[in-house]
């Protein structure tokens, strides 16, 4: 039990630290549920070019490297396509932004937890709930990619 409150805490506190940093760029985001309903909605967002987003994951990442490895794999460090909205997976449309977030999977888990997935500091941060709750799992089917250059630097 210990284990998993220091856990949650140290997830909350990175989660909280995350957020409320300065004005941020309005970004449209469009969602699809299972249902097919249809929503749009606004993401505030500070970090959206995508030289900022490749120093914030590298700055975020530090201390696991692996993850900025993943982030280059997964979306070229983009969290936002050139119109605004945020960046979906080519093999599979329900993964969104920087580390490929499933919304069918872990939407309603970052919901829950006030992550905004759809914001470059909300899915950097989940990224990293993931990465420390599942390990590289998450990102298996773009292994190929980054386990290399995990090889290459030990």
């Amino acid at each position: 039990m210990t284990g998993f409150t220091t856990t949650t805490t140290g997830v909350a506190f990175l989660m909280s630290s995350m957020f409320g940093a300065g004005q941020g760029a309005a970004n449209t985001v469009n969602i699809v549920t299972d249902q097919g309903v249809q929503a749009t909605t606004t993401v505030e967002s500070a970090i959206t070019g995508t030289d900022q987003i490749e120093a914030y994951v590298r700055a975020q990442y530090s201390d696991t490297p692996i993850l900025i490895d993943i982030a280059r794999c997964e979306s070229r460090f983009h969290q936002f396509n050139k119109d605004g909205t945020v960046v979906r997976g080519e093999v599979n449309n329900k993964d969104v932004g920087i580390m490929q977030i499933n919304e069918i999977y872990h939407a309603e888990a970052a919901t829950k937890m006030g992550v905004n997935i759809y914001s470059t500091e909300g899915n950097v941060a989940f990224g990293k709930y993931l990465y420390q709750k599942y390990g590289v799992s998450p990102w298996s089917a773009s292994s190929r990619c980054w386990s290399d250059n995990a090889v290459a630097k030990k």
